[in-house]
């Protein structure tokens, strides 16, 4: 559902076109605010970021397309939808290619400049929620729990690497904290206040990966009804972790090897070359040696994300932890809940630390100790 609340601004010379299409906005529930020209616009104070602009592409001084390049050079993108006159199409391709929306030919439908309007509150609004959630989810080492010589020497990695820019690659058995250890990275970096942006490689299927890694143009694939910006894109001066990274297809290596390597890529459908500036982490449970020998990943890839190693123990290696996360989950699980459980009786302590029988595991199937 869009967003009653969502402001559109309306930059249009005409004055009777301007107002109509304000009108049309205000009639559909929305808020709008128009301008004369793009100076105008450039010029007033806008307290509230707009979830979409409506551009006519002829305008007196500074075009559309001028505004649309000097919005470009700030950090808040809106998304923008062209109103264009016959004689205008050459420029609005221009425009488009630069990333615009969107565009209509004048004289267009009301519903069809609506559903426009509409697509592009949804995608700024998705984008918007996806970062604030990152924003929010602040971790750092109170986080880690425990105090066992395994855990310390990875906290020991995770200090020496973290102030730099190196990338990271993080090896452990699923469950052991691998997003943790790649948030703390992040948080003990000078790019701390930027955002933290993660992909599971595995839970996306391949043939919608590269979507979402590079982002597409309108049009490039059946359903691709708008723009979209990757993950690359959203973490530019942040970081971008990039979990189960042996899951990824070889198709898509070399396309992830020179994003890496270059620090560049193409949305699909376009054959513009973005710059961004990323810390990359990476991580799997797989043996990524195993796999070059067998021809299921590219040797050259590992070796840009294998810069600063760090194998991240299971909690069977470190069970003198235990006894601390079980306190730390019930404190939490506490207050969380409104509860008022005080402790856990010693003999299931005793058992939660304790190895398992050899008898015990074969009953479970378990091919090695937990």
């Amino acid at each position: 559902m869009t967003d009653t609340r969502a402001l559109v601004y309306v930059v249009d010379d005409d004055p009777s076109a301007r107002e109509g299409v304000a009108g049309l906005i205000r009639s559909a529930g929305l808020s709008a605010k128009a301008f004369a020209s793009a100076e105008e616009f450039l010029a007033a104070p806008r307290p509230k970021i707009p979830s979409c602009l409506v551009l006519d592409v002829s305008l007196p001084g500074a075009s559309g397309l001028d505004l649309q390049q000097e919005l470009a050079k700030s950090d808040t993108q809106i998304p923008i939808v062209f109103l264009t006159g016959h004689g205008d199409i050459p420029m609005t391709v221009r425009a488009l290619k630069a990333g615009a929306a969107t565009f209509l030919t004048k004289p267009f439908d009301d519903e069809e400049l609506l559903k426009a309007i509409r697509q592009c509150i949804t995608s700024n609004e998705e984008e918007r929620l996806y970062l604030q959630s990152e924003i929010r989810s602040e971790h750092n080492f109170d986080d880690i729990v425990g105090r066992s010589d395994a855990l310390h020497r990875v906290l020991e990695q995770v200090a020496t690497v973290a102030p730099t820019d190196a990338t990271v690659l993080l090896h452990g058995e699923t469950g052991t904290g691998k997003e943790l250890i790649a948030r703390a990275i992040h948080n003990l970096n000078a790019r701390r206040d930027r955002t933290f942006v993660r992909i599971n490689c595995a839970a996306i299927p391949s043939g919608l990966l590269e979507s979402e890694l590079f982002g597409h143009e309108r049009g490039a694939f059946t359903g691709a009804l708008m723009q979209k910006k990757g993950r690359f894109e959203l973490a530019d001066r942040g970081s971008l972790f990039l979990d189960e990274i042996g899951d990824i297809s070889l198709e898509l290596q070399p396309k992830l090897l020179r994003a890496v390597q270059e620090q560049e890529f193409e949305r699909l459908g376009s054959a513009k070359t973005i710059h961004v500036d990323v810390r990359f982490i990476a991580a799997t449970h797989r043996d990524l040696g195993a796999m070059i020998r067998e021809g299921k990943f590219r040797e050259d890839l590992f070796y840009r994300l294998n810069v600063f190693p760090i194998e991240i123990p299971p909690l069977r290696e470190r069970r003198e932890d235990i006894p601390i996360l079980l306190d730390h989950f019930l404190s939490r699980n506490n207050a969380r809940f409104g509860t008022n459980l005080r402790g856990i009786e010693p003999e299931a302590r005793r058992r939660a630390s304790s190895k398992p029988s050899r008898s015990c595991r074969r009953s479970r199937g378990a091919k090695r100790p937990f």
